[in-house]
């Protein structure tokens, strides 16, 4: 008897639903103690809902999250004792950083759409990426298996522009916007950009062959700080 076959997982998180899996492992047994009980509230016909949204095998409509997070505003809203207010003054709340939805255009390198041309679609919040900037998604499998297929990723911009060798980047040089891990060039005044995939071959040359680009071409250098990789099981 052949074994049964699990659903398969959805092609694209939205950011919604990937801000509503961050919530909930921030808040079950705080807020509410399991999904029946939070399948209730959101007005779900089963606790198994909540589990394939959990285990990204479906988006969460965003009139449900926008009903959990009004539920639960007061365990999400972090809140400062008055004289603590008083010192200090009003708490900011840390909303998290913004998220763009840019993809990969075909060609044959992973060139980005550029993210001026883009509004942030959502915001990514979980300890740990403060003092990161924004976040973008992967899209394409030159960086596999350190950065997957539609992955979100949180990255802090690098403006001295001093390079770690070894570190994954993303990048904007010319007209070329990508993940890349850089490495010490033969010069100075270079870096070479390589990609993690070397499985992937056409004919006998790697599909992501590394290549040098000059520091000096670099428009904008940003250092991938976190990974919200998507759920395995």
């Amino acid at each position: 008897m052949e074994e049964q076959q699990k659903p398969n997982k959805i092609k694209l998180v939205r950011p919604e639903t990937l801000e509503f899996i961050i919530l909930y492992n921030q808040l079950r047994g705080r807020a509410f103690n399991g999904n029946a009980e939070l399948a209730e509230v959101l007005g779900f016909n089963s606790p198994s809902s909540i589990t394939e949204i959990i285990k990204s095998r479906q988006n969460i409509d965003p009139e449900k999250l926008r009903i959990f997070k009004e539920k639960y505003a007061e365990f999400i809203t972090t809140k400062k004792s008055p004289a603590v207010s008083e010192l200090t003054g009003p708490a900011r709340l840390f909303e998290g950083i913004p998220m763009y939805e840019i993809t990969a255009t075909a060609s044959g390198v992973e060139v980005y759409n550029d993210i001026n041309d883009s509004h942030p679609v959502g915001h990514m919040n979980f300890p740990g990426i403060e003092e990161c900037d924004f976040a973008l998604p992967v899209w394409g499998h030159s960086m596999y298996p350190y950065l997957e297929n539609g992955c979100w990723v949180a990255l802090k911009i690098i403006r001295d522009m001093k390079i770690l060798p070894g570190e994954v980047y993303y990048i904007e040089w010319g007209d070329y916007r990508m993940y890349k891990r850089l490495l010490a060039g033969d010069n100075e005044d270079e870096v070479i950009a390589h990609s993690d995939n070397v499985t992937e071959m056409i004919g006998n040359r790697l599909k992501y062959a590394p290549f040098v680009i000059k520091i000096s071409e670099i428009k904008k250098l940003c250092l991938v700080k976190d990974i919200h990789k998507k759920h395995n099981h």
